[in-house]
């Protein structure tokens, strides 16, 4: 217990640092604003490196040492990683590097300031705010608009939907898999990755929603965190459209600092590979996850590379044809990343990988006699609402549909919030509730 109050400390003595250094860095001219800016980006980024990649550094520091017949003495150390530690050092920094580079006046209030770091909706999870887009937020009286608490909790109904109904029905066939994935192959694997892209994408963007949602009863508005992600066709598209917040964060404060496309192919390349393994290292202190990163950095590169020819080939098959093929690919292509993600170890994700297409034939079979860990009805459960997700989401992107939906009868929309919510009640009750993914980051 010792340790909640070791961690408020060390969490107030950031905050401490984070808010003078925007003052100095604002009076400051010359060499003392960027002394004052690394002096804050060493106090968050020293404790992100204890809390979550001491132990990882240490243990592989040992296996180094082992190699040459050395012994690390470096103690191992039991650290409880805090809740939502990665998205407070992420949005404290974003605060100093935006006084600095003048986009935001340094906050004098200290209240304030702490209010914008630790601002509880989108504290442990997200998103990863910037300092112009809501400090002026707190400023500003927020008085009771009926609106604002209706739209709210909408978002919040469609967040915890997502969560609850869909996500966390998933997660029993995934863990059932993933967590002893040597037990099967071909299909079974092979669906429960598919599975895992939407319960991952249920899982956080349900989050963000609700983080949304909750904040806009409030009367904040927090920005868009997510935006029909596997609608995407292309690579690149994706990660315009996947945890918005961190994607920009990665490309403003990592990947144009290090000069972005604005160089030869060879550096060019090797900024994208730079930022996405640094954005799979932010993730987890496992080399599961320094793949997946490599992984996505890989995948631009080749996109870019083949834009010539997959551009030819476009104009050949017609515009629907290819955004049909760009559509499977892209999402076959993140699915496959996804198996570093979600695998335990960097053994298991290579045997899920070479295992996907061994014995369909046998695999499904037996897929049609096993549950995978779950019931029938589960099953049922969760295509229904795959298909509703589904369809909802592809509505979102028709004007149209927005429109009619807003002219309808006001039993009508009641009618649709009463169910949703009576299906968030039922199965919130009766059924497996799964942490948040995104809390372990």
């Amino acid at each position: 217990m010792a340790f909640v109050p070791i961690y408020i400390l060390i969490l107030g003595f950031t905050i401490i640092i984070d808010y003078f250094a925007g003052i100095l860095i604002e009076q400051s001219v010359g060499k003392k604003r960027r002394g004052y800016l690394l002096i804050s980006l060493l106090a968050n980024i020293g404790v992100l490196a204890f809390f979550k990649y001491y132990n990882f550094l240490n243990d592989n520091l040992t296996l180094l040492f082992s190699n040459f017949g050395y012994s690390n003495h470096i103690p191992y150390l039991s650290i409880l990683l805090p809740i939502g530690l990665s998205f407070h050092t992420f949005q404290a920094m974003s605060y100093t590097i935006e006084v600095y580079r003048g986009n935001s006046k340094a906050e004098r209030h200290f209240g304030i300031y702490a209010l914008y770091v630790m601002f509880y909706p989108q504290l442990v999870a997200g998103p990863i705010e910037r300092p112009q887009n809501v400090l002026w937020q707190f400023h500003k009286p927020h008085p009771f608009k009926s609106e604002n608490i209706a739209s709210g909790l909408k978002l919040m109904a469609w967040g915890f939907f997502k969560k609850v109904v869909i996500a966390d029905r998933l997660a029993v066939i995934v863990n059932h898999v993933y967590n002893q994935p040597n037990q099967f192959e071909g299909v079974s694997l092979l669906l429960a990755t598919i599975l895992f892209a939407f319960q991952i994408y249920c899982d956080f963007s349900g989050y963000s929603d609700i983080a949304l949602g909750t904040a806009r009863t409030l009367g904040f508005q927090l920005m868009k965190n997510f935006d029909r992600p596997y609608f995407s066709k292309s690579i690149a598209e994706f990660w315009k459209r996947w945890h918005i917040s961190l994607s920009t964060w990665f490309r403003d404060y990592l990947y144009i600092p290090l000069g972005g496309n604005r160089v030869s192919h060879s550096k060019w390349y090797a900024n994208l590979l730079i930022t996405f393994i640094i954005s799979g290292l932010w993730h987890g202190a496992n080399w599961t996850y320094l793949i997946w990163g490599g992984l996505n950095g890989l995948y631009l590169i080749c996109e870019n590379t083949l834009k010539p020819i997959t551009r030819r080939i476009s104009q050949s098959l017609g515009h629907s044809v290819s955004k049909s093929i760009g559509l499977i690919l892209t999402f076959s292509l993140v699915c496959l990343a996804w198996v570093f993600f979600r695998a335990s170890t960097v053994d298991d994700a290579f045997y899920i990988v070479t295992h996907l297409f061994s014995n369909i034939r046998a695999s499904l079979k037996i897929i049609t006699t096993t549950n995978l860990g779950t019931t029938k009805y589960e099953w049922v459960v969760a295509i229904l609402a795959l298909i509703t997700l589904f369809t909802i989401e592809y509505l979102q992107g028709k004007q149209w549909f927005r429109n009619w939906l807003n002219y309808q009868p006001i039993y009508i929309r009641l009618s649709l919030y009463y169910t949703l919510v009576m299906l968030i009640i039922l199965f919130g009750a009766f059924s497996n509730q799964e942490q948040f993914i995104y809390f372990q980051f």
